[in-house]
């Protein structure tokens, strides 16, 4: 890897949802999103906690979606990939890949 990255688990599974959905993820498109990958659920504001972290580390950028009537007027923080996340998720899936091929030649 290019310097120490440091993702905790449900930061990186966060990461992978935003870069699955795309542009238009959102706090609970990505909760879902999550639930249906790996089974596991998470709360609302755990996923914003972890989706500031990550905004904080160049990971995602965010801006604000439209309102709508749905949402009571209220209007959607949406996130996107950076490349840089797009980078360090492709290499932490190489870290992985390089041990696990290991583990399976063993």
């Amino acid at each position: 890897m290019s310097g120490r990255i440091y993702l905790g688990e449900l930061e990186e599974l966060i990461l992978l949802m935003v870069a699955l959905i795309g542009a238009d993820a959102y706090g609970v498109s990505i909760t879902e999103g999550l639930e249906e990958q790996t089974g596991r659920v998470i709360t609302i504001s755990a996923a914003h906690a972890s989706l500031h972290r990550l905004e904080v580390k160049g990971f995602v950028k965010s801006k604000m979606g439209g309102a709508s009537k749905e949402r009571g007027g209220r209007r959607k923080r949406l996130f996107q990939i950076t490349a840089y996340g797009s980078q360090t998720l492709a290499e932490l899936r190489d870290v992985r890949n390089t041990i696990w091929s290991q583990i399976a030649n063993t």
